[in-house]
């Protein structure tokens, strides 16, 4: 099986939101619409896509917080204070609370 790079172009703020537990389909919400826009359009422009590519090849599948590089490390951290539902921990990837 070939794998083939990702493309220079591509986004990856939807990995990143799923790695920091974001529920993207909360981007519908008035309340969030605005930031999950801008986020995106921020991922788009970003010039760090390679590095933002080769921390989400090694990073851990859940951490809580985005990388210093990363231009939307500010949205990403208010996404996850202000999701809706409950707030969950993840305390090793066996076990989460409530």
């Amino acid at each position: 099986m070939r794998v083939t790079p990702a493309p220079e172009y591509s986004v990856h703020i939807y990995a990143m939101m799923a790695r920091l537990g974001i529920e993207p389909d909360s981007g519908v919400l008035p309340r969030f619409s605005l930031r999950y826009a801008k986020a995106f359009r921020r991922c788009v422009e970003c010039r760090s896509k390679k590095t933002c590519q080769d921390w989400l090849d090694y990073a851990p599948v859940m951490v809580n917080f985005a990388p210093d590089f990363c231009v939307n490390a500010d949205i990403l951290f208010e996404l996850q204070y202000d999701q809706p539902g409950p707030r969950m921990v993840r305390l090793s990837p066996d076990v989460l609370i409530e």
